[in-house]
C-alpha cells in the first residue's frame, strides 16, 4: 500500500477517487509554526479549476478545501495535516458502459486484472486526474513553508500544447502571463496559439497534449541525497505520478544526447562574492544535488485518452471486439491544470530535501 505515500519527512498521504465521497491529502512532517490557513490552500485549488470549458472538461467541482486537522489559531501544530474536498459534481451513469469496456489509452482493464475486478472504474476511479486535487492541497503547504523560510518561488506555465511552442519569454514574463490566460501560456501571443490548436482538436472529437516547464529560483545548494534519492531522481518520480505524464527532462534534457561536454558542461564563475554557473544546462542539479541554480523541470503529457470518437476495445464479458464512443465530460487538453500539479509536486519534494538537508527546523519561529 506504500504506493499512496511520498516522501521521507514531509510525508503525503493521497487518498480518495474520482467519484467517490471526497479527495483529498494527508501531511505529515510539516513543522510546527507554519502559518496556516485554508485560505492559503485554496487559493491553489481554484488555480486547478477549468478556467474555460470551451477547453476543459465540463465537470465543475467548487473544490472548497476543508482543513480536518493539524492547524490550530492560523498555524500548524506538528500534527498530520488532514485535507480534503468533497466531490458533488458527478455522473457515475456516464461511465457505465466502461464496466466491461475498457478505455483505450486508460488503466481501466490492467486495473480490473490487478484488482480483480474490485476497483471503483467510475471516471477512473484512482487512476484519474481527480486525485490531483489532493496533491495540489499537499503542494500549497510545501509551498508556503518553502517561500515563508527559504524564499522559494516555483513557477509553472505551459511551454508546449498540439506543438504550439511559446517563443522567447523571459520568467517573469511567465509569472505574470501565466494565470491570466485559459490555457496558462508564459505570453499572450502562444496562448491564443495554443487556445486554438486545442479547439481545433475540440471540434475533431479529439484531443492533443504538450509540455509543462516548472522553475524553482532560490533552492540553497546541497538538496539532494544521492544515489536513490538523488534529487533530479526523486522529482521525476513525483512528476511521473501525475496522470497522464510520460517524459520528464532537466535543463537541457534530451538535447544534451546531441551536445558536445564543451557546450552541455556549465562553466563556474564568481559573482558579488559567489559561485555560480555560468548558464544552467544542468537545470539546477548536478551529481543528485541542488546546484542553487534555478531548478528546470519540463514534463510531457499525453493527449486526454478519453475522446468522443470511437475506438476499438475488447468486452470483458464475452472477450469480443468492441467498439467504444465515450461518453462524460473529459479535457481534450490536460496541459493548462495540469501546471499547478506539477508546481505542486515540485515543491513537497523540495520541502521534503529541505527538511531532511537541515535547511526547515521542526519547529519554526513565530512570524517566520
Amino acid at each position: 500500500m506504500r504506493g499512496n505515500i511520498i516522501g521521507e519527512r514531509f510525508i503525503v498521504l493521497s487518498f480518495g477517487e474520482s467519484h467517490g465521497r471526497c479527495v483529498g491529502a494527508v501531511v505529515d512532517g510539516c513543522p510546527a509554526g507554519l502559518s496556516l490557513r485554508e485560505e492559503d490552500v485554496q487559493r491553489e485549488l481554484d488555480l486547478r479549476r477549468p478556467s474555460s470549458p470551451l477547453i476543459s472538461t465540463e465537470r465543475s467541482e467548487e473544490d472548497v478545501v476543508e482543513i480536518l486537522s493539524g492547524v490550530f489559531e492560523g498555524y500548524t501544530t506538528g500534527a498530520p495535516i488532514c485535507m480534503l474536498t468533497w466531490n458533488r459534481d458527478v455522473r457515475s451513469e456516464d461511465y457505465a458502459e466502461i464496466r466491461y469496456k475498457p478505455r483505450p489509452g486508460h488503466a481501466d482493464y490492467y486495473a480490473h486484472v490487478k484488482y480483480g475486478g474490485f476497483h471503483d472504474y467510475r471516471g477512473g476511479g484512482r487512476f484519474s486526474g481527480r486525485i490531483t486535487a489532493g496533491f495540489v492541497m499537499a503542494g500549497a503547504v510545501a509551498k508556503k513553508l518553502l517561500r515563508d523560510v527559504l524564499g522559494i518561488r516555483i513557477i509553472g506555465y505551459s511551454l508546449e500544447i498540439g506543438g504550439v511552442r511559446a517563443g522567447e519569454f523571459t520568467l517573469e514574463d511567465a509569472e505574470r502571463n501565466r494565470y491570466g490566460n485559459d490555457v496558462r501560456a508564459p505570453t499572450l501571443e502562444a496562448a491564443e496559439r495554443m487556445r486554438e490548436r486545442i479547439l481545433e482538436a475540440r471540434e475533431r472529437g479529439d484531443s492533443v497534449g504538450g509540455i509543462v516547464e516548472c522553475v524553482a529560483v532560490n533552492v540553497p545548494i546541497g538538496l539532494g541525497e544521492p544515489v536513490f534519492d538523488a534529487l533530479d531522481a526523486d522529482l521525476a518520480k513525483a512528476m511521473m505520478a501525475i496522470p497522464g505524464a510520460r517524459g520528464v527532462e532537466f535543463g537541457a534534457g534530451f538535447a544534451a544526447a546531441r551536445m558536445t561536454g564543451s557546450q552541455h558542461n556549465d562553466p563556474l564563475i564568481v559573482r558579488n562574492g559567489r559561485i555560480i554557473s555560468e548558464k544552467n544546462d544542468a537545470g539546477g542539479v548536478i551529481g543528485g544535488l541542488s546546484t542553487g541554480m534555478p531548478i528546470i523541470v519540463r514534463v510531457a503529457f499525453k493527449p486526454t485518452s478519453s475522446i468522443p470518437l470511437e475506438q476499438k476495445t475488447v468486452d470483458l464479458r464475452d472477450l469480443s471486439e468492441a467498439g467504444l464512443r465515450m461518453r462524460g465530460r473529459h479535457d481534450p487538453c490536460i496541459v493548462p491544470r495540469a501546471v499547478v500539479v506539477v508546481e505542486a509536486m515540485m515543491a513537497i519534494v523540495l520541502a521534503d530535501h529541505a527538511i531532511r538537508a537541515g535547511f526547515i527546523p521542526p519547529v519554526l519561529r513565530r512570524g517566520d
